[in-house]
């Protein structure tokens, strides 16, 4: 099991909705957590709201960093290193989203997409799994997607994200486990967080209602869920009803779940 009472918990896209939750309850655990994100003076306010509700655990540091980029990774990595204290647990949370028919995306958008949310993880994955291998002790978390199983119309960009990051996750647990290095990947469904009121474009953006609220997730639960199942050392975890069931479906009764829209 994996024991996050001071442990050192690296967290990405700590400012967003999941990167608070998790700031929340790690420090409710007693860890000792490094925040990043994109802008310092925003996770730093979100950061000092937390621990003054929190008494327990530690904040060690927060860096601003620029992941989208190859120089943004490997900076945040030396200024980890440069703290002096390895990293336990690397918890890869920072995500982007975008909707529309694949040919009416702008290249560049999701071209940043699939940076912030496959190759970024990767990159660091592979930086600090060096370290926890050296170490022989370690936990590498993805938070991924159920829409790393389903791909609706419109999704084309961010399920590709996301597979990718599904298949990243196996692998990189079968390589790494010999080590004494866990690995767990995380499918929620769609939550409460800003990622809803992410950016759409063309054909299919036209008249898009969005989710139901009724089946929105609560992200104080899913990532509740999450860090169970990270004590588990769970290699997969589906933190909600409906990732739960839509993923059974798909690995067993494929052709019941048509998401092709149109």
């Amino acid at each position: 099991m994996t024991q996050l009472k001071e442990a050192v918990v690296l967290i990405t896209g700590a400012a967003g909705g999941f990167g608070q939750e998790l700031t929340r309850q790690l420090l409710m655990a007693g860890s000792r957590l490094i925040l990043t994100d994109l802008e310092l003076d925003i996770l730093q306010k979100r950061a000092e709201t937390i621990q003054y509700d929190i008494k327990t655990g530690e904040i060690v540091a927060g860096i601003a960093a620029d992941l989208s980029c190859l120089e943004g990774c490997q900076n945040l990595y030396q200024q980890v290193k440069a703290l002096g204290i390895p990293v336990d647990v690397l918890i890869n949370n920072a995500g982007i989203g975008l909707f529309g028919r694949m040919d009416e995306v702008p290249l560049a958008k999701w071209e940043q997409l699939m940076q912030v949310n496959l190759l970024t993880p990767m990159r660091l994955s592979a930086t600090f799994a060096a370290d926890m291998i050296a170490r022989q002790k370690g936990h590498i978390v993805n938070i991924s997607s159920l829409a790393g199983w389903i791909a609706p119309a419109g999704m084309a960009h961010y399920s590709a994200s996301k597979f990718g990051l599904r298949g990243f996750s196996e692998g990189l647990l079968n390589e790494v486990k010999a080590y004494n290095v866990k690995v767990t990947a995380v499918y929620p469904f769609f939550s409460r967080t800003p990622i809803l009121q992410s950016e759409s474009y063309g054909t299919l953006a036209q008249g898009l209602e969005g989710i139901p609220e009724r089946w929105v997730t609560d992200p104080a639960e899913v990532m509740r869920q999450t860090i169970r199942g990270i004590i588990q050392d769970r290699a997969e975890v589906f933190p909600d009803a409906i990732a739960q069931i839509t993923q059974v479906l798909k690995r067993y009764f494929p052709r019941l779940i048509d998401w092709r829209g149109g």
